[in-house]
């Protein structure tokens, strides 16, 4: 049995446009759902936002930094009383302590008086006899008598001289020893002496 099929049409010619197309794209209205002008208008107003933002925090950090300074010196002014006064009695103080360092210094130069009195003793001959003492801040003076007949007292004083120069008690203490006076007294017929003591520089110090 023979089938009966249409013979397909054969496909004729396009037919061109019936007339030109004159439209102009970009004059013609946006008309997608979400328009190319909203990302466009979004991204600037964001930016915009986002510049607001920065400079409102600019803006408060600058008053908050502002106040901080205010107050800063607001106590400045506040403490600036009591800190004056600790300043001047700083100063009164750090004179106080040069005065102390000083009497200090000058107590440590000289000679401990008990030692010095107890070396004296424990040196003097028995025919030589202390009457005064005089300790001042670089010598030592002292007057005393000697008992003897005068050519004999000369000698003992000389020889007292010399044990002040050579007593190991002294060797730091004593820099120069001298015999000043040596004179007979009518009233006693003894023979009165004078001798100065330079104090060391090394004991000093």
């Amino acid at each position: 049995m023979l089938s009966l099929k249409k013979k397909p049409e054969t496909a004729g010619p396009v037919t061109p446009y019936w007339h030109t197309n004159f439209r102009n794209y970009e004059a013609l209205p946006d008309i997608k759902v979400v328009r190319t002008a909203f990302f466009v208008n979004g991204g600037a107003i964001a930016v915009a936002v986002a510049l607001l933002i920065y400079f409102l925090l600019g803006e408060v950090q600058l008053h908050s930094l502002h106040n901080q300074i205010d107050d800063i010196k607001s106590q400045i002014q506040a403490d600036k009383p009591g800190s004056d006064q600790a300043v001047v009695k700083y100063r009164k103080f750090q004179e106080q302590e040069a005065k102390i360092v000083e009497v200090d210094k000058f107590v440590a130069s000289r000679p401990v008086i008990s030692e010095l009195i107890n070396n004296l003793s424990a040196t003097l001959p028995v025919n030589v006899a202390i009457d005064t003492f005089d300790l001042r801040e670089d010598m030592i003076t002292i007057r005393g008598t000697v008992r003897g007949s005068p050519d004999k007292a000369s000698g003992y004083a000389s020889a007292y001289v010399e044990v002040l120069r050579s007593a190991p008690e002294f060797g730091t203490l004593f820099g120069e020893v001298s015999l000043t006076n040596l004179s007979r007294v009518p009233s006693t017929g003894r023979v009165a002496i004078e001798v100065v003591i330079k104090l060391s520089s090394k004991e000093k110090k």
